[in-house]
């Protein structure tokens, strides 16, 4: 499988919430996370097991959401993504209760591929940006 065959099948069958067990497939025993939070690098380990939860999780707390990638790139072993998820707050987030309205979170990773698996990604997620819309839509209740 090629480093684009396993960052894309990733996304139609794990990331968008399709079959999250596939992560099993497509991503090593450990996978280093580095994730951007308020400025700050933070990076995490993360498991097949432990990421097909985290999915899970964005199901029980946005629905069957939508994910539509925006912007696909290939170089060497890395692969770019930016993608767009439209969901419905239908379950608590960051202490926020469900409002029934649509949340959109846009975001963009880069995943490093080896040996057909995901070994690391860095990722960028506008965690203000569903902030915001959290806060508009409880205010709008």
């Amino acid at each position: 499988m090629t480093t684009a065959e396993v960052v894309r099948q990733f996304f139609e069958k794990v990331r968008s919430g399709i079959e999250p067990d596939a992560a099993h497939n497509l991503m090593a025993k450990r996978v280093l996370a580095h994730q951007i939070t308020a400025e700050n690098e933070v990076t995490v380990e993360r498991f097949p097991d432990n990421y097909a939860d985290h999915v899970r999780e964005m199901i029980e707390a946005y629905g069957t959401f939508s994910l539509n990638i925006e912007e696909f790139l290939v170089q060497d072993d890395r692969v770019y993504v930016r993608w767009k998820q439209v969901g419905v707050h239908i379950g608590e987030v960051d202490g926020f209760s469900p409002t029934s309205k649509p949340i959109v979170e846009i975001a963009s990773a880069v995943y490093r591929v080896e040996n057909d698996k995901i070994v690391e990604y860095w990722i960028q997620i506008d965690r203000e940006g569903i902030r915001v819309q959290l806060e508009r839509n409880a205010e709008d209740r």
